[in-house]
């Protein structure tokens, strides 16, 4: 997700979560059933069967994180995986993506979404199998590398999906498609996947499903919410210039800099002070380059902006505003209009996620089947955003449902409830996403996160429906 938003789950608090704190992932024994019945009890001893092997991918796949659009030895492992699980894989499906298809007779088209991708975050967990690992990003520079927003896990289950689901091909009929997507973080994996034939060369699903983990959820437990579910995000730069000269003389000049910082001031009133209270919007300036010296003033300043929106309305709404108050701040400062800003759209759109009502009841009362009622919990749309939103392409749209899976343990979110001011960088670090000390409890996360996609999956493809 994008990287100008620290917490991708910013808008859920600790407070919402204290009914659900001391959840824990309940036991199981095995039971038998025979071919065609859904039985929550076989699907729990096959997840544990698999889960130290999955642990063991996990782990790998925590300690050598890859940045976006360098996923090379991530999807070469998946491709493996699948293919040991019996699939059809085809690698290198826009950039390092790799689509596993399993046909299984006659019935609908079910395709499970996980991501791969990295963060250049610096790991500070202490956790045993912490990455070390440091790369070049995009820009040449050396940085560390940290699955700080959860893809290890995401993969993990991914993997573990195919796994549970081939061994259980007969208790379902129809096809199943696995997608390991590259580059989810801000360089638009999802499209470059579409633009590679994604619908049109492997089956086009009627349902598409994915899940994100979440640390203010505890370990064991799901959270959803039905229809729209997360902001959609664009980004853009502005370049802000004037006429540059020498410091001490500011007068015979134009200054960009000063001019920048009033166009920064005043974007954060557009959303204050124009859209409806009641409408989710964000406009964050989360880079500024500009001058090369003290006493030098530069003729243009750079600003990269993200906003988050929650529908086309808002964005619009946003996006005249920004232009009329970059024209309006350069009239004011005296510019004439060949100086005026300088606006450039990121053709990257990712649009809002949106769950649809029909396929969201069925997985969450399938859900509460498998967990337990009380451990699938409703939460509000959060401001975060997430390139799934692309999977309902087309017409008819695909139905998309995209859930919550907790991971943080459910003693640490009681142990910090009612002192949110008062937490530690560490602490906080831990309720958070896109920071040095998220971590997962590796065993309830991916038990749940398999179970509760593959109980989601027996379901939509029942032979016996």
């Amino acid at each position: 997700m994008s990287k100008t938003l620290p917490f991708r789950t910013a808008a859920i608090t600790v407070t919402l979560l204290t009914a659900v704190a001391t959840i824990a992932l309940a036991g199981s024994t095995a039971a038998a059933s025979s071919p065609g019945e859904i039985n929550n009890e076989l699907l729990k001893q096959i997840i544990d069967e698999q889960y130290p092997e999955l642990e063991t991918i996990c782990r790998h796949l925590h300690a050598n994180p890859e940045l976006s659009l360098q996923e090379k030895e991530t999807s070469a492992l998946v491709a493996r995986e699948f293919r040991a699980a019996g699939f059809e894989v085809t690698e290198n499906v826009g950039g390092y993506g790799v689509v596993g298809v399993l046909r299984n007779g006659e019935g609908p088209t079910v395709l499970l979404r996980g991501d791969m991708d990295a963060l250049p975050i610096t790991e500070k967990t202490g956790l045993p199998f912490a990455s070390k690992v440091r790369m070049k990003d995009q820009a040449g520079r050396e940085v560390g590398v940290m699955h700080a927003c959860g893809h290890d896990i995401h993969t993990s289950v991914l993997i573990g999906n195919a796994r549970v689901l081939a061994k259980m091909k007969d208790h379902w009929s129809g096809t199943l498609v696995l997608v390991a997507q590259p580059a989810e973080e801000g360089y638009g994996g999802a499209q470059m996947m579409f633009d590679s034939g994604l619908y049109e060369r492997f089956p086009r699903p009627d349902y598409a499903l994915a899940l994100h983990v979440a640390p203010n959820i505890p370990a064991g437990s799901i959270g959803y919410t039905e229809g729209q579910a997360m902001a959609g995000t664009l980004s853009m730069k502005v370049t802000v210039r004037g006429l540059g000269g020498h410091g001490a003389i500011p007068h015979t000049t134009k200054d960009p800099i000063v001019i920048a910082a009033r166009l920064i001031l005043a974007l954060q009133t557009i959303v204050s002070r124009e859209i409806d209270p009641n409408e989710p919007a964000v406009i964050t300036v989360g880079e500024i380059h500009g001058g090369t010296a003290a006493n030098i003033i530069p003729d243009e300043v750079a600003l990269k902006l993200n906003l988050r929106f929650a529908n086309d309305a808002v964005m619009n709404h946003m996006l005249e505003a920004i232009e009329r108050e970059c024209r309006g701040i350069a009239i004011s400062a005296g510019l004439p209009e060949t100086l005026w800003p300088v606006i450039e759209r990121s053709n990257k759109v990712n649009p809002p996620v949106f769950n649809n009502p029909e396929l969201t009841g069925r997985a969450t009362a399938k859900f509460r089947e498998f967990l337990g009622e009380d451990k699938v919990v409703t939460i509000p749309l959060v401001t975060a955003s997430e390139d799934f939103a692309l999977f309902r392409d087309g017409e008819p749209p695909v139905k998309t449902l995209l859930f919550w899976l907790g991971i943080t343990d459910p003693e640490f979110i009681q142990s910090v409830k009612g002192r949110e001011g008062a937490l530690t960088e560490s602490e906080a670090g831990r309720l958070a996403l896109h920071t040095p000390y998220m971590r997962a409890e590796q065993e309830p996360s991916i038990k749940t996160g398999v179970g509760a996609m593959c109980t989601a999956v027996l379901d939509l493809l029942d032979k016996d429906r």
